[in-house]
């Protein structure tokens, strides 16, 4: 097991430097910079500001001395904030983030194998057809117009939730953007169990299971769900990938003080550090999330060590 995750660490770590040299570059490529906002600006000023955040260099030598700060978890300095690093400013936003998403993961994991379970064992029943239109509707309907439909419906209509802000962060001011995170994903996950366990329940070793006369919850627990979820814990990382990226929306409909709002922020302003910054730390979470996915299904399917 310990060569199959320095495998899978050997992999994630190139990735990563792949992910920070593109989104350097790219920012860098795109029109515009961090001070064209301000329009009256001395061209003498602009020099210094300039000067000042390494920005009059070349592009190699600015690439470099940003690989050197990563070495020492330094992002570099924000334009858009110039009194606080990039590093205090996604501490602060972080927890809000990782609350908001790791909910909705777990969220969508429980009930969407829940549904799942009980559209199958109702296979062409009125639950088995109910849920899976309900998973129709859900993975085609995207979380920015959920979050604003739960909004109206819950928040203005029936005033029975906070739209907006993280107040005392309880529950009630967190439960519709999770809510809304979760859904399309709940939709997904049910799908996939769904046909996971139909295809199981119609294996040969569950049919001899059977006819040795094991009682049917045995078979489930014992051998039928063990293997309906190695599929769906294939799709757990690009959950986490849509989690991960729909948060930003989300977090920016509810006005939460997560890390998304200071994500757009930086991408309207040319932050280049900031949004630097968000772009490595969603990468990282990804890739970890990834890798523990990928040792979760070497530990259920011992056939996927020696790929």
């Amino acid at each position: 097991m310990g060569g199959y995750i320095l495998k899978r660490l050997s992999i994630g770590i190139p990735t990563l430097l792949i992910i920070v040299t593109a989104s350097f570059f790219l920012m860098r490529a795109a029109p515009g910079g961090p001070f064209d906002a301000e329009v009256d600006l001395d061209p003498l000023v602009r020099a210094n500001l300039e000067a000042s955040y390494g920005l009059d260099q070349p592009i190699g030598t600015q690439y470099l001395r940003f690989l050197d700060g990563l070495t020492h978890f330094d992002f570099g300095p924000s334009t858009t904030y110039p009194d606080r690093s990039v590093g205090e400013l996604i501490a602060d936003g972080l927890p809000v983030t990782l609350k908001l998403g790791l909910t909705a993961m777990l969220l969508a994991t429980i009930i969407g194998l829940l549904a799942g379970v009980i559209a199958a064992r109702n296979r062409n029943g009125v639950l088995d057809g109910a849920i899976m239109m309900l998973a129709s509707v859900g993975i085609a309907v995207p979380n920015f117009v959920v979050a604003p439909i739960l909004t109206l419906l819950f928040g203005i209509t029936l005033q029975l939730l906070p739209v907006a802000g993280w107040g005392d962060g309880s529950l009630r001011y967190w439960l519709l953007p999770v809510v809304a995170l979760a859904l399309p994903q709940i939709a997904a996950i049910a799908r996939i169990t769904r046909s996971s366990m139909l295809e199981t329940l119609s294996a040969d070793y569950v049919r001899t299971a059977r006819a040795k006369g094991m009682p049917e919850r045995r078979v489930l627990w014992r051998h039928v769900m063990r293997s309906a979820f190695l599929p769906v814990m294939s799709y757990l990382g690009p959950v986490a990938a849509n989690v991960v990226t729909g948060s930003v929306i989300v977090e920016q409909i509810f006005s939460l003080p997560g890390i998304g709002r200071f994500f757009v922020q930086g991408a309207i302003n040319r932050d280049y550090g900031l949004v630097m910054g968000i772009v490595i730390l969603y990468a990282t979470v990804l890739i970890l999330l990834n890798l523990l996915v990928d040792i979760a299904y070497g530990w259920l399917d011992p056939r996927a060590r020696v790929k």
